[in-house]
């Protein structure tokens, strides 16, 4: 508390000298306090700097107040580089422009917190790219990737960042500006140290090109080109604050083709290496088996791949697609390779390299579901040397009885991988295991880093692997910038212990009440804990398929991360935080619960899940908002509601009544409330009449019923057309989504276990549930038997439920109607998205020869979270997101097809358009209204 206080005070200071935010709130300070490292310090302030005024005046009150001061970007440092105990300058929120591109010149002048992938976009129309390409590109910054010295799979055709660095604007630890080029000039005393180091520099450094650990002052040679901003970068912030970068471009490859080779294992593969660099190719990544089998176990498939148990995925690129494709024939040729594949396809070359790329985070969780860490997740080796230091690495991990995941850059000798390593009640285990990891790369004449940087994960190390007349040279190099050491302090020079400051050292366990887990032992510590940090809930998914952190591509605030919502959790069950604490409400207030995380974060992380367990503890046993009782209990009202539907109707007409009503019980006054039917379908259903070979259960959630009963008679019509008979639950049930959102667990389950009681007969007897509200049918999927995790008829009755696309395309006689001059806007669900996906759906579209515009993203309403008071203008900024622009965009006859009734009602009260249920469109009359 008393740092709280501390911290605030700071905070009131510094703002009265500088005009941008400045936040030193619990919640902020908590968001910062990891990156995608093992470690947590809690920082006492976060700043979000406009300019370099803002960093300049923020490195002043910083040296005045004996604070230290750390850079940071998208956070998605693996070693701890980007947390510190004094002020954290986030740059990317305000300072994230392209300032300029010289085709000509071909460079880019850039701002710290340029996101490579809104580069990458920025450049493609001139045929340039940037060369270096981690598998984080569309979040990592390029001021982190300077930091870093970061590479990617492309490094081994057209460098690291640091050959790309042509001059820098950084603040120095004194707060004086200086422009770093070509030239040793800009820093005072920089030549003269590099001649009194020149055999340090010449025998030390630089001696493979993946040697990042420790500063790249192999630069400053004359014969490397003396150039301090290339010795600038991977410097980890602890020599300066980046505020402008000018960086070389490469032209983009008239043609590439992907090559995946098969190995007996990883190591073998690592042993062919130098018959494929004989080739020429641009990009040369490994991967191991194992991590082929998270991937798989996580997605359901992976693409094909050759025979093998470990693979080298090889680009090769050429003036032709015929000159690319050869040189992938000459590849084959001339590899020790057990099996191969040849990809020209480029969807089906972006679905291999998504395995890369999705490994980063998957590779978190070893095949058997426990947590691995990062720590020793970034060791280079020269690459004739990588195959022996496999082999040895194996037998290390086996003495410590450590596995992990091995995958990385293999054609620069670069290997990425996480270790179940037992810090949290082990951690000098860890300590012992990374020394002895580091005297081994270091005989095999490799480094601790290849591109990530040392950080708080890997300085102490240094001592390993460098003389001390070396380790001295760093600390004077440092000096020069940094005389005070105030930058990043404890990374690099004067390191911090290696298991100082560990995030999940010491956790205890701490049990679910709401949930059961049980993908986590039911151990709510360790769910929390599978954010690892690597952020790809701060990518901007807009146009690509992804749905994660809606709030966050509306706000672009750390806060409305899946991460940051993790991270404040991750403190609650440390002890740190209460349940109850403001910082928490704060945190998950604007998370939608689309559970959209649940299948794009490669860790697994459920917030929606995490979130329902939050408000369980909060308010159990305690008064709840209102909008609780009364949203997250709807199915009760509308049970009510539907026996009067005039009468609720003309109510709801009555503006000023309505309003007034909606303001008392929290609900946004600015929202509609949907029109009841006339008459329910469980009043016009009739399951007397029904005739068919074979019974299949129509799941009538209280949405179908009460508001949209045409979509359960189409759905009816549908499955009648095949020779089934429909049923219906004979008693009005619930999934019990409503009261699971709003953290009301206690009666999910009640209605949960009526529901099971209702149709486990059916079940038994080998029926089908067929569902047509896809947030109730992911419910039943999903969540009906974490909340009954005791009763066996729950699994059955979720293995049992199907959508209908699904169930339609289970047989095959069925075909759907062509619709060749159709054009469909279609709004997948987020909980349909999150569980068992759209691929159904997709099938028929094509089927029917539609054109189809598939939104990625969600609609903002998000069921409760949209009609809460407070959220009504997120739930507007997610719209614009996707759906707004897309019905402002779309063909005069175009149809928007959403299955979901939030998804429907969000495009009807702010789009004015009307949406169809896929039922009611299979049915519709060519040219016509849908079907009633």
């Amino acid at each position: 508390m008393d740092d709280d206080r501390s911290s605030e005070k700071l905070a009131d200071a510094l703002r009265a000298r500088i005009d941008c935010p400045v936040d030193a709130s619990v919640r902020r300070r908590v968001e910062y306090s990891a990156d995608a490292s093992n470690y947590r310090v809690r920082p006492a302030m976060v700043v979000f700097p406009h300019c370099e005024d803002d960093a300049a005046a923020a490195v002043s009150f910083a040296r005045e107040n004996g604070l230290s001061v750390t850079a940071r970007g998208a956070g998605t440092s693996v070693a701890g580089n980007a947390i510190g105990p004094g002020i954290v300058l986030d740059f990317s929120r305000h300072m994230n422009a392209v300032l300029a591109v010289d085709v000509e010149a071909r460079t880019a002048l850039v701002q710290p917190g340029v996101v490579l992938s809104d580069l990458q976009r920025r450049l493609c129309p001139h045929g340039l790219r940037f060369g270096p390409d981690p598998s984080t590109q569309d979040r990592c910054t390029m001021g982190g990737m300077i930091g870093n010295n970061a590479c990617g799979p492309h490094a081994l055709a057209w460098g690291r960042t640091s050959d790309t660095v042509r001059e820098l604007r950084v603040l120095d630890g004194t707060g004086a500006r200086r422009t770093l080029g070509a030239d040793l000039a800009a820093v005072p005393g920089l030549a003269e140290f590099t001649t009194r180091n020149l055999a340090v520099l010449r025998t030390e450094l630089g001696r493979f090109d993946r040697q990042a650990s420790g500063y790249g002052l192999e630069h400053l040679l004359p014969e490397r080109g003396s150039s301090a901003a290339q010795a600038f970068v991977g410097s980890e912030g602890t020599c300066g604050l980046l505020t402008h970068a000018r960086v070389a471009l490469t032209p983009v490859p008239a043609a590439t083709v992907l090559t995946v080779l098969g190995y007996p294992d990883i190591a073998s593969a690592a042993d062919d290496i130098a018959a494929i660099i004989g080739c020429a190719p641009i990009a040369v990544e490994g991967i191991d088996a194992g991590l082929v089998d998270v991937v798989r176990a996580h997605r359901g498939t992976v693409p094909e791949l050759p025979r093998g148990r470990g693979w080298l995925f090889v680009e090769t690129a050429g003036a032709s697609p015929a000159e690319a494709l050869a040189g992938a024939r000459r590849l084959c040729a001339v590899s020790h390779a057990d099996d191969h594949r040849i990809v020209t396809d480029p969807f089906a070359t972006a679905a291999l390299w998504r395995i890369r790329a999705d490994g980063a985070g998957l590779a978190g969780r070893t095949p058997d579901g426990q947590p691995a860490w990062p720590g020793w997740e970034d060791a280079a080796v020269p690459p004739a040397n990588l195959g022996a230091y496999l082999r040895e690495f194996a037998t290390l991990t086996t003495e410590y009885d450590v596995r992990g995941l091995l995958y990385g850059h293999i054609g620069d000798g670069c290997i990425h991988v996480r270790l179940d390593f037992p810090i949290t009640d082990a951690p000098r285990r860890f300590r012992a295991f990374l020394f002895d990891a580091a005297e081994l790369v270091v005989r095999h004449g490799g480094s601790l880093s290849g591109e990530h940087g040392d950080g708080r994960a890997r300085s102490e190390l240094l001592e390993v692997m460098y003389s001390p007349a070396a380790r001295a040279a760093f600390a004077g190099f440092k000096s020069l910038f940094d005389p005070d050491d105030i930058l990043n302090p404890g990374v690099l020079v004067a390191p911090n212990p290696v298991d100082a400051d560990l995030r999940v050292a010491g956790l205890v366990r701490v049990p679910a009440h709401g949930f059961a887990l049980a993908a986590d032992s039911g151990d709510l510590s360790t769910a929390v804990h599978r954010c690892v940090g690597i952020g790809k809930c701060r990518t901007d998914t807009r146009g690509s398929g992804g749905f994660m952190c809606p709030s966050y591509l509306a706000t672009a605030d750390e806060k409305d991360t899946t991460r940051a919502r993790a991270r404040v959790l991750q403190e609650v069950v440390r002890g740190e935080l209460d349940w109850r604490a403001p910082a928490v409400e704060e945190s998950l207030d604007l998370c939608l619960s689309c559970k959209a995380c649940a299948a794009d974060c490669p860790a697994g992380v459920d917030m929606a899940t995490y979130k329902s367990e939050a408000l369980y503890r909060r308010y159990r046993g305690r008064l709840r908002p209102l909008d609780h009782y009364v949203l997250g209990r709807l199915p009760r009202w509308l049970a009510i509601a539907v026996r009067v539907p005039r009468l609720a109707n003309a109510i709801a007409a009555r503006t000023h009544l309505r309003r007034a009503g909606m303001r008392l019980v929290g609900i946004d006054p600015r929202r509609a409330a949907p029109r009841l039917a006339p008459k329910s379908f469980r009043r016009s259903f009739d399951g007397d009449d029904r005739t068919g070979t074979a019974e299949v259960m129509l799941w009538i959630d209280t949405f179908t019923d009460t508001f949209d009963p045409e979509n359960a008679a189409a759905a009816t019509q549908l499955i009648e057309q095949l020779g089934y008979r429909v049923r219906i639950p004979d008693n009005r049930v619930c999934c019990g989504l409503t009261w699971i959102s709003t953290g009301q667990l206690d009666g999910a389950r009640t209605r949960l276990r009526a529901t099971v009681d209702a149709l486990a007969a059916h079940v038994a007897a080998g029926g089908l549930i067929v569902g047509l509200e896809p947030s109730c049918t992911a419910t039943l999927r999903a969540d009906l038997p974490e909340l009954l995790p005791d009763d066996p008829r729950a699994r059955q009755v979720a293995a049992s439920v199907r959508t209908l696309a699904e169930f339609l395309l289970s047989h095959p006689t069925w075909q759907p109607p062509r619709r060749p001059h159709d054009t469909v806007i279609v709004q997948p669900h987020c909980h349909q998205h999150a569980v068992g996906g759209f691929d159904a759906e997709r099938r028929i579209l094509a089927a029917m020869g539609v054109t189809v515009e598939e939104l990625a993203g969600c609609c903002g309403l998000a069921g409760n979270f949209g009609m809460q008071r407070g959220h009504y203008d997120i739930s507007v900024a997610v719209a614009e997101n996707a759906l707004l622009p897309a019905l402002r965009n779309a063909p005069p006859n175009a149809v928007l097809l959403a299955d979901g009734f939030s998804c429907r009602t969000q495009a009807d009260q702010l789009g004015h358009t009307p949406g169809l249920h896929l039922a009611r469109y299979l049915l519709a009359r060519p040219g016509g209204p849908a079907a009633d």
